[in-house]
């Protein structure tokens, strides 16, 4: 039995996406961007089987509604993780026993300088701290696998993304297919040229895995939310064990990083109800 791979891919950070139009299942370019994103998805899929033929390969559909990639355009040698809610988010298939993870179209964190549609897990959240430091998905993804003992060997998406995830995990293989040029706006390689070197970047992690420890994980930990309206602060502090620090803000201590993750992810929910 070959090595056990979690690919997770977002939208964000695919080659040629710039917009929102492009990644909301409600917006008329939205079928072409999880084209893109499907064909983003096998070029790592490819590469990592043409480096470790062996290979287990899940691949976790993690954008928005988390049913965006097209199943049956998907490399049939790869099982898809679909649908939410559902245990460790955009890293779902973690606990199955993935031996490393990479990330696929990911994008900086909310307030990151010259990066496309840059922004942390939903518009609502400004900024999340963990242990007084600020991390966008980047980091709390890099640190929830590090947490599982899986260290992340490939990190794609515009050159914003990639220089978060290198300050985080250096030495490891970063594919950059854009450069932003505003939240809106970027400069960006053609969809094949970015495949390619997608393909060749993934073949390049799973030899190289060996040498990358995972990100190792403080604890108890101590998480910080700010949040961009009152009224969602309103709204999580009133999850038990969250507790409000002053008008946009809430924090709350956890003994795991999977339970932080948990505790996210319902912040973000209530964010999402209406008046």
């Amino acid at each position: 039995m070959g090595i056990k791979v979690l690919i997770s891919v977002d939208m964000e950070g695919i080659a040629g996406i710039v917009h929102p139009a492009e990644i909301n299942p409600e917006r008329y370019e939205y079928e072409r961007g999880r084209r893109l994103m499907t064909a983003a998805a096998n070029a790592v899929v490819e590469g990592t089987f043409e480096a470790e033929p062996a290979a287990e390969v899940l691949v976790a559909d993690s954008h928005g509604p988390y049913r965006n990639l097209l199943p049956e355009e998907l490399d049939r040698r790869a099982r898809l993780i679909r649908g939410k809610p559902r245990e460790l988010g955009m890293l779902g298939g973690l606990q199955a026993g993935a031996q490393v993870a990479m990330f696929v179209g990911y994008h900086a964190r909310a307030g990151a300088g010259g990066a496309v549609l840059a922004h942390t897990i939903a518009d609502a959240i400004l900024d999340v701290r963990v242990n007084g430091c600020s991390h966008g998905e980047i980091g709390i993804n890099t640190l929830l696998a590090g947490s599982y003992g899986v260290p992340v060997v490939l990190a794609s998406g515009d050159v914003a993304a990639c220089d978060e995830f290198s300050a985080l995990v250096p030495e490891v293989v970063t594919v950059p297919v854009k450069r932003g040029l505003g939240q809106l706006a970027a400069d960006t390689l053609h969809p094949e040229e970015a495949r390619d070197r997608l393909r060749q970047g993934a073949g390049q992690a799973i030899r190289l895995h060996a040498g990358n420890p995972p990100l190792s994980v403080p604890d108890p930990l101590h998480v910080e939310v700010d949040l961009h309206q009152p009224r969602s602060a309103d709204l999580a502090a009133l999850i038990p064990g969250v507790v409000r620090k002053n008008g946009r803000t809430v924090a709350f201590d956890t003994e795991t990083m999977a339970a932080a993750y948990g505790l996210l992810q319902l912040i973000v929910l209530l964010t999402q109800i209406g008046p």
